[in-house]
């Protein structure tokens, strides 16, 4: 049946069991890629992917490769992926998300991100601060396995201004592990379909923890704040629909106003999205025991187990290949110069407050309340919508 004969009988339904029904055929109909109906807007989108490639003389986004539709057939499954997540990305309004797209492939064609996850970085400033890893058991998810990107704060506490004090060095290492999260994601050999906006969770997310023990809320150094405006909005703008989940632990209960604060900053979507805990211990009971001893599982430490971006002078396990059977994306490149460079209560523990040692304030992209920059984030929740 076509879209316009399900359609109709929707119209013509009688009750809320007939509608369901029939929404129910169009869901499904929908649901083939293969065969999207002219109406549909990731049809669409994929109509409008080559006069966009065009444009922006780039072809990679996520480390995918963009291949536009030809001869009537439909775009790749892989390249529809990352249409669907932008188009999810700005509520199914196409235009905006043709035009995120393309700002994006701009930004990745100047910036390079694919080589910047692949330089080597200062271990003394960063090789503490941030890894990658995969977990099994996440409650929240539908996902056998997730992958998680843990960021540990604390590292940087003693010496902001060696983190921190070289914004663009910080930005590059954090853009890296960017880049080492989506390869994880591996999303050139994905082949489950991404709900239409609404319809469920995109299976092809990552999970982000943020960890807070030893540092100071209160204190905001001006190196911070610097990195802080540029990761959002860089994040903002050019990651949409990478993270699906933000854990916050060793937060202490009296930073807590924190969340009423951002409550009037950030979207109910993005909200429902943050589990604030006081003890890091608190952790496996949302993302399963693999996860190592101080967030209660029994897994093997972060440093012996997960993937880092690549150090020169530290003792760090860096990123792993990409599988065998996944070749990276050669993008299109040109000589040209690129000019272009969102209320519901969150989740909280309940264990007693812990006390925090002087250091730098919240992470990077976390820092809306001091920043002042407020990321908009959109989505309903069950598409658990947030900022990278």
């Amino acid at each position: 049946m076509s879209a316009s004969g399900v359609q109709g009988n929707v119209a013509q339904a009688s009750s809320a069991d007939d509608n369901a029904k029939v929404q129910r055929e169009l869901d499904k109909l929908y649901s083939d890629w293969s065969n999207l109906p002219e109406g549909h807007k990731l049809r669409q989108f994929q109509d409008a992917l080559k006069d966009i490639l065009d444009k922006t003389d780039y072809n990679e986004m996520y480390g995918v490769e963009l291949v536009a539709p030809v001869d009537g057939k439909p775009a790749p499954h892989t390249t529809l992926v990352i249409l669907q997540k932008f188009l999810r990305a700005n509520v199914d309004d196409l235009e905006k998300a043709k035009e995120q797209l393309t700002a994006a492939l701009k930004w990745r064609k100047e910036y390079q991100p694919l080589k910047v996850r692949d330089e080597t970085f200062d271990a003394d400033k960063f090789g503490k601060l941030g890894y990658v890893t995969r977990v099994k058991g996440a409650t929240e998810t539908k996902n056998e396995e997730d992958v998680v990107t843990f960021n540990i704060y604390g590292a940087a506490a003693k010496d902001v201004k060696k983190t921190f004090g070289d914004t663009d060095a910080f930005v590059r290492w954090r853009v890296a592990q960017m880049e080492l999260t989506l390869k994880e994601l591996n999303l050139n050999a994905a082949d489950k379909n991404i709900p239409d906006y609404g319809k469920g969770p995109d299976p092809y997310k990552a999970i982000a923890v943020h960890d807070y023990l030893s540092v100071s809320f209160f204190r905001q150094p001006a190196e911070i704040k610097s990195a802080s405006t540029k990761i959002i909005d860089m994040f903002q703008r050019y990651y949409p629909e990478t993270v699906s989940y933000k854990y916050f632990v060793n937060v202490p209960l009296v930073m807590q106003w924190m969340m009423g604060v951002m409550k009037t900053l950030l979207s109910k979507d993005s909200i429902q999205t943050m589990t604030w805990m006081t003890y890091g211990s608190e952790l496996h009971k949302y993302l399963g025991k693999s996860v190592p001893k101080e967030y209660g599982g029994d897994g093997a430490p972060l440093a012996e187990s997960a993937i880092t971006p690549n150090y020169g002078n530290a003792e760090a396990k860096p990123a792993n290949a990409a599988p065998a059977s996944v070749a990276e994306p050669v993008p299109a490149v040109s000589n040209a110069t690129a000019k272009e460079k969102k209320a519901e209560e969150p989740k909280i523990a309940e264990p007693p407050a812990t006390t925090t040692e002087s250091a730098p304030a919240a992470a990077a992209e976390q820092a809306v309340p001091v920043t002042g920059t407020t990321p908009e984030v959109t989505g309903k929740p069950e598409e658990k919508a947030t900022v990278a």
